[in-house]
């Protein structure tokens, strides 16, 4: 079994209870090419513990087998040393719970093979971009903006972003700092629980479904978004997806399939 524990965590930074990021790197090999939003497999044994913010397993894992699952990774491509893999967790989960309790130094296993089909490959250039996210489906939209957006002088970028507390938004430093560097990158989060903050929440409030008739993609982007001018991608829980899908529907945008090109892009992971 420790044979197949083929990598080793580098970094693990705890950016709010039950939200982790963990930077792991191959132990003895190196990793292959890849592109921004695809995924790779993270996996533990059964034997390995359990954070004590979880439930108990319901029924006992076969300890010698690996418990694996895929992960959007967030990391750039042009960075070849680690992926980086932005976590939520799952308290009843099997795996999930495993991943929390690992430190700097620990064992894992790390998929050798990286797949997925939520790039940018299908978003023709010219295009003003929509990346629309709850919670850890912003890991793919990390992964793009780090590697393949950078300021686009001539193109907005603009991301929604939802989450129940402000302290669940994660990499929120890095994309505040983003938006101060680039005129035509925008990020608005959203949070569906201000009642609950520490301190008074000044910003968007309800769902990220509510941003699109709020007028603020137009007022990002200085004209209104259409199927001609804007591709929107898609990320996160269903509701949220489905959601946009029929909201972005009523304004004339398509999703793409393999035999038609759309102008929504949706990662349908859970």
């Amino acid at each position: 079994m420790a044979s197949q524990l083929n990598a080793i965590v580098t970094h693990r930074i705890e950016v709010a209870s039950g939200l982790i990021i963990l930077r792991v790197a191959p132990d003895g090999w190196e990793l292959p090419a890849w592109e921004s939003g695809q995924f790779a497999v993270l996996g533990l044994p059964g034997s390995a513990p359990r954070t004590r913010l979880s439930d108990p397993d319901a029924t006992a894992p076969d300890p010698d087998k690996l418990i694996r699952r895929a992960y959007s990774i967030a990391s750039s491509p042009g960075e070849t040393a680690y992926l980086e893999f932005y976590i939520t967790l799952v308290q009843s989960g099997g795996l999930t719970p495993r991943l929390f309790a690992l430190q700097p130094g620990d064992p894992v296993f790390l998929g050798k093979k990286i797949s997925g089909m939520f790039t940018l490959n299908d978003v023709p250039a010219g295009n003003h971009l929509l990346l629309i996210a709850t919670g850890t489906g912003l890991a793919p939209y990390m992964s793009m903006l780090r590697n393949d957006l950078g300021c686009r002088l001539d193109l907005h970028t603009v991301v929604l972003l939802g989450a129940r507390h402000s302290w669940d938004l994660g990499y929120r430093g890095e994309l505040i700092a983003m938006q101060r560097y680039c005129p035509t990158f925008h990020y608005v989060p959203v949070i569906s629980r201000p009642s609950e903050e520490l301190t008074t929440w000044s910003g968007q409030t309800g769902y990220v479904q509510d941003l699109w008739d709020r007028g603020l993609v137009e007022a990002a982007i200085g004209t209104k978004a259409t199927p001609e001018n804007t591709h929107v991608l898609l990320c996160g829980n269903p509701g949220m997806i489905e959601g946009m899908i029929g909201r972005l529907g009523q304004d004339g945008f398509t999703e793409g399939t393999k035999a038609e090109p759309g102008q929504i892009h949706a990662e349908k992971y859970w």
